[in-house]
């Protein structure tokens, strides 16, 4: 059986101890839809993960403004921008790999032509393959909170992250976060303001209303029955 680069790749990445990745492992139970999805479409928009920096003319055959999304999971809320905003290229990192099928499977039943994927740690591809100034906008949708307080130093957003992400963002690009976990978006509002550049654009100096412009997920919608409140952070860059 033919076996998808991206499997390949993601079965090698071993998180290294002291180093904060954008990713836990988890046992992987494929749906034949989903490794289809994955085994048929990975050669087309799948990236394999390289050193280098990503020409995104190329990359996209076009020139458009580049949204990345990190860890989409099952790939919902990228599925559903690309397809609402085809004037703008979606880069999508995740390394779940039957997230990655899903979201395949829903690009090929909707013919979605403005998304590529890469399947590797989130950290390392904005480091080496994202050009500086390049990205008009990162998104990142209810992150692992590591919500016990000796793991908050494992959460993904911390001041060398956000740092790293200004880096590649254009002049007013912005940095969306969404959590349902008060403490994470918190934690984030206190990283965020400590660095030099970023704006807030909540007119509170803290969150902003759910723009129309992110999709509600399945698991969203599941938090809200069960009383869970949303926090949208926004922030653009300055300079």
């Amino acid at each position: 059986m033919k076996i998808s680069s991206c499997l390949l790749e993601a079965r090698t990445q071993k998180p290294t101890r002291g180093k904060i990745f954008s990713f836990v492992h988890r046992q992987s139970h494929f749906t034949k839809g989903q490794k289809r999805a994955l085994e048929e479409l990975w050669p087309e928009l799948g990236i394999k993960y390289k050193t280098e920096v990503i020409n995104f003319t190329n990359l996209f055959n076009r020139t458009a403004p580049v949204i990345l999304e990190v860890g989409f999971g099952m790939g919902s809320s990228l599925v559903a921008m690309a397809s609402q905003n085809p004037q703008y290229n979606f880069l999508g990192i995740e390394v779940h790999k039957p997230g990655i099928g899903a979201c395949l499977s829903m690009v090929r039943s909707l013919g979605i032509k403005n998304i590529r994927i890469i399947c590797h740690d989130a950290v390392e591809v904005i480091e080496t393959m994202i050009p500086i100034d390049s990205l008009y906008m990162v998104q990142i949708f209810f992150p692992d909170p590591w919500h016990k307080v000796r793991h908050n130093k494992r959460r993904l957003v911390q001041v060398l992250f956000a740092k790293l992400v200004l880096s590649k963002l254009e002049l007013n690009g912005i940095f969306h976060l969404a959590t349902d976990w008060k403490d994470y978006a918190e934690h984030v509002l206190q990283v965020m303001n400590s660095i030099k550049g970023y704006q807030n654009q909540s007119t509170s100096g803290k969150w902003i209303t759910r723009p129309v412009s992110r999709p509600i997920t399945k698991f969203e919608r599941r938090g809200q029955q069960l009383g869970h409140d949303i926090w949208d952070l926004m922030f653009k860059k300055i300079q």
